[in-house]
């Protein structure tokens, strides 16, 4: 098992901090990092967490280095139907309900879907069911040509900004099951890979050929502000938007 500077040193680099950055940024000495780092000094529960949260360390891997530091920790994980996160689900119903007529989903760290709202039905009903057995992953449901991958005109775009977003998910927080997910449909080797890239996925193109026609649509993502639970951490609502009245028309139709 890692020592907690060790984990430290790694987040750190991870954030491209200097040994002098961080120190500077927590309110703390650079003598007393590299003392930690190194595995002289033992920090507080406190300052391990002062020093997380200024590497923007998640909820689960704060959880890591307090355990490696000696210490229990501290954020709990709970399933999202668990009633303690019963206002945060309800939450997350009323955000995916009021995107209605358009499509929205919630999912988690590893792109499983945690909940969708009524739009997403009709996508659903032309989805191979091996790909609706749970956990749904989004990802998978959008590449494989069982899933939404047939319907989608524009499939290398929507590869390309997977890619990057995933690419940029496991910078921030390595995770084994993610990467492995990576790896199976996003590998740098897959037919549009090279070339295939996405400045920015502020706006995702997406164009679905559906239902006799062509839906053009753009996302945008949510996340909790400020949680304390790692499940609320880890989730994430994806809302589809209209790209043009056509495709507009055609959800509001849908809806009557």
């Amino acid at each position: 098992m890692q020592t907690v500077g060790e984990l430290l040193r790694q987040w750190r680099h991870r954030r491209r901090l200097s040994q002098l950055a961080l120190p500077l940024a927590a309110d703390v000495s650079a003598r007393h990092v590299s003392l930690v780092e190194t595995g002289r000094s033992n920090p507080s529960a406190d300052m391990v967490l002062r020093l997380a949260d200024q590497l923007d360390v998640p909820l689960r891997d704060r959880n890591q280095l307090l355990l490696a530091a000696g210490f229990a920790p501290r954020y709990a994980e709970r399933p999202l139907d668990d009633g303690a996160l019963s206002a945060a689900r309800d939450a997350v119903a009323r955000v995916l309900r009021a995107h209605e007529p358009y499509p929205a989903v919630a999912f988690d760290r590893r792109w499983n879907i945690v909940m969708t709202n009524r739009a997403v039905d009709p996508f659903f009903a032309e989805v191979d069911p091996d790909l609706l057995q749970p956990p749904i992953n989004l990802v998978r449901l959008g590449l494989d040509p069982r899933g939404f991958a047939a319907l989608v005109v524009n499939l290398s775009d929507v590869r390309a900004v997977f890619r990057s977003r995933i690419r940029r998910q496991l910078a921030v927080a390595p995770d084994a099951e993610l990467t492995a997910l990576y790896e199976e449909l996003l590998a740098p080797d897959s037919e549009d890979a090279l070339n295939a890239t996405v400045e920015s996925d502020v706006l995702i193109p997406m164009i679905l050929r559906f239902d006799g026609q062509e839906l053009r649509l753009f996302s945008t993502i949510t996340t909790f502000g400020t949680p304390t639970d790692i499940t609320l951490d880890e989730v994430a609502i994806e809302s589809y938007y209209p790209a043009d009245a056509e495709s507009a028309a055609y959800f509001e139709r849908r809806s009557c």
